[in-house]
């Protein structure tokens, strides 16, 4: 066997080590990556203090940049969520359209609330306004389901804040405004095509309906409590919008402006992630918290409900890191790129097969991604 083949075999097996781990034992993905990382490091024979080493500096390289992103998304999630401001940008959507359009309506609804939400989030928050929806114009579920779902995948796999795009932004020292922007031309007509078009062309093919009694139906038109006001569409819509926008203005404006200029300053904060993120959270803070009349305490518990998920998806992010990290230590990279040289197969065909590949087997974008990079 070649010296040189002999990291790539290992990167391989370790890869292999990795899905059965997920999918055959059903461990925790954190833990197979951990496992997947330190066995490589092990195997590859850096020893036992060089590898925790650099498993420790991938952990840490990986959520420099992710984790600060994350948790202020999930914040400003958990607001828009527990206000209610969510359930009235979907029912603003939804409204009394004709039942043609309802696919077309739920993935705009779900795109757009999935933005600043972890998909889990979203899913569980929309699943009852799915089969109210289709109890009430007499649909099949997956009428209204199907979209929904594309949706919210499109927005998981393609858009900041969510891990997989933010893990990605940090691998390769992209801009988040670019990948926002761009991420988004993407998303809408790739939302419309395994959305509405893919629910139209599969609807002969769903069978019988299911009952629709059994599902979780919520009351019709919640009325605002204890003196709470209703939430301003247009203020919901804000919270939504506001983190990107200010990364797309930030990102257009440091292109146009001078350096040294307080113009550029003010454009290259708006461009930073995390200033734009906290900026969203307290306007969302006071538009949908303090203006609805939700107290602090209340406002503490939305956000503190929305971190709740992240502290899995946190480590799954780091290990992920810790594996990538692993694969340059032992040398797999320079191997990659020496027979990358002779190989006709684009880069970004390449790194697009693999994480396909990885999300195919692992069902799971997050660690995916965070093996892919």
């Amino acid at each position: 066997m070649s010296p040189g083949l002999q990291p790539l075999l290992l990167a391989a097996a370790a890869i292999v080590v990795l899905v059965l781990l997920i999918t055959k034992l059903k461990l925790h993905p954190f833990l197979a990556l951990a496992f997947a990382a330190l066995g490589l490091g092990f195997a590859g024979g850096i020893g036992p203090a060089k590898t925790v080493e650099h498993f420790e500096t991938g952990f840490g390289d990986a959520l420099s940049g992710t984790g600060p992103v994350i948790g202020l998304g999930t914040i400003l999630g958990g607001i828009l969520l527990g206000s209610g401001g969510a359930d009235r940008i979907a029912t603003a959507f939804i409204g009394a359209r004709p039942v043609k359009w309802i696919p077309t309506a739920i993935a705009a609804a779900a795109l757009l609330i999935g933005m600043p939400h972890l998909f889990d989030v979203s899913f569980v928050m929309l699943v009852p306004l799915v089969y109210a929806v289709a109890k009430r114009t007499g649909s099949h579920l997956l009428f209204v389901g199907l979209p929904m779902a594309a949706g919210l995948y499109v927005s998981h796999g393609l858009l900041p804040p969510h891990p997989s795009p933010t893990l990605a932004v940090q691998a390769y020292d992209a801009s988040t405004g670019l990948t926002l922007f761009y991420g988004l031309i993407i998303a809408i007509p790739l939302a419309a095509v395994s959305g509405p078009l893919l629910t139209r062309f599969a609807s002969r093919w769903f069978g019988p309906a299911p009952d629709l009694d059994k599902g979780p139906v919520p009351d019709p038109g919640p009325a605002p409590q204890d003196g709470k006001r209703p939430v301003s569409l247009a203020l919901a819509l804000i919270t939504v919008l506001l983190p990107a926008a200010l990364m797309l203005t930030g990102t257009l404006g440091t292109a146009v402006v001078d350096k040294g200029t307080w113009a550029y300053t003010l454009f290259e904060a708006c461009d930073t992630p995390v200033l734009s993120l906290i900026a969203a959270v307290v306007f969302a803070f006071f538009a949908l918290g303090v203006r609805s009349g939700f107290g602090l305490s209340q406002l503490q518990k939305m956000a503190g409900k929305g971190l709740g998920p992240v502290g899995s998806i946190i480590l799954i992010l780091g290990a992920g890191g810790a594996l990538k990290e692993m694969l340059s230590a032992t040398g797999v990279d320079d191997v990659i790129s020496h027979y990358a040289v002779d190989w006709s197969v684009p880069p970004l065909v390449l790194a697009w097969a693999v994480a396909a590949l990885l999300r195919i087997c692992l069902g799971s974008a997050t660690v995916a991604t965070a093996a892919a990079t």
